[in-house]
């Protein structure tokens, strides 16, 4: 029983010293001016500490990233109106609209068309020299 309780430990001694390892680089301390700034960088949150009698104190600092979760939410909250269909509808052109944006095309389409056939017909009329 010893024996498999010793191995055991062993073979999870390396896991812990990993798992340690992974904590101490998860906090970068820089220094600015008297305090120390320090940031999470799993979750991004910074602190602000300062040396108290040998201690480090620390204390979250102003953050915009609440600001920022809040902006999200606030754009979710907009992006599922929008979905549900308010909106939406008020946006879309009536068919009339379409109609006439249709009618525009149509012209612009012949009139370009008309153009490539002026072009083709004096082509044909007045060819090129051959150069070979």
């Amino acid at each position: 029983m010893k024996i498999s309780v010793l191995t055991l430990g062993v073979l999870l001694l390396p896991l812990g010293a990993a798992a340690a390892e992974a904590d101490a680089s998860r906090f970068q301390l820089e220094r600015s001016g008297d305090h120390f700034v320090r940031l999470d960088r799993q979750t991004g949150a910074m602190s602000i500490c300062q040396d108290k009698d040998g201690a480090l104190v620390c204390r979250m600092a102003a953050d915009e990233r609440a600001a920022y979760e809040d902006e999200l939410d606030r754009l979710s909250e907009r992006v599922t109106k929008l979905e549900q269909g308010g909106l939406i509808q008020r946006a879309l052109p009536s068919d009339a609209e379409v109609d006439r944006s249709i009618s525009i095309m149509e012209k612009m389409m012949k009139s370009f068309m008309g153009m490539v056939k002026e072009f083709q017909t004096e082509e044909n009329a007045n060819p090129l020299p051959q150069k070979t």
